[in-house]
């Protein structure tokens, strides 16, 4: 931040005009679903499993956001340029092929976090929970779905980037668009 405070500065001590262009990102592009930002809590990354690291940190946020009313922006896992450690012991740099956490993949890893926890029902984050699935949003190609998470574990969303929004309160504006998105309509709320 500092260097971005230097510049500025030193562009209006010299009278050298500047303007500020906002990059692309996900944290603004996902009110295309029809979310209001202003709706969000904390947003979450989740990360892929290993056999020996299972991280669930992510979902205490998610139930915190949720309790809260709030919504959830869960940023999914981009492993790319990965060493390959089994190689690298052995004298050869060798990079792990990419991998793009899909919406699928994030709602099975959560759900059976929950599952584990014994909160399934009366928690406010269960397979009912409303959520929405995102892909590629910004291309001419974009996917958006809405559904139980339950739903959306099986719904296509095709190639990467993904994300996911588990939804919380929703506010009468909200839940009409999120039914243009929803696999079964009757799943939104009529509020």
């Amino acid at each position: 931040k500092q260097w971005y405070q230097r510049r500025v500065r030193g562009a209006v001590e010299r009278g050298i005009p500047y303007r500020v262009i906002h990059n692309a990102s996900i944290m603004n592009a996902i009110a295309t679903t029809g979310l209001q930002l202003y709706n969000f809590g904390e947003t979450v990354s989740v990360c892929f499993w290993k056999e020996n690291w299972r991280p669930t940190s992510f979902v205490d946020k998610i139930i915190a956001n949720l309790k809260r009313g709030l919504h959830v922006l869960c940023l999914l896992d981009i492993r790319v340029k990965e060493i390959d450690w089994s190689k690298m012991v052995r004298g050869q740099k060798v990079y792990e092929p990419p991998q793009y956490m899909s919406v699928n993949t994030a709602l099975q890893q959560i759900l059976e976090n929950v599952k584990e926890r014994g909160e399934e029902g009366d928690s406010v984050l269960s397979e009912r929970t409303l959520g929405v699935g995102v892909a590629r949003l910004g291309s001419e190609n974009q996917t958006i779905i809405a559904g139980t998470l339950r739903q959306l574990v099986e719904a296509d969303f095709g190639e990467p980037l993904h994300s996911l929004c588990i939804v919380g309160k929703l506010h009468a504006l909200e839940a009409d668009m999120l039914r243009h998105f929803a696999i079964k309509k009757s799943d939104i709320p009529v509020l």
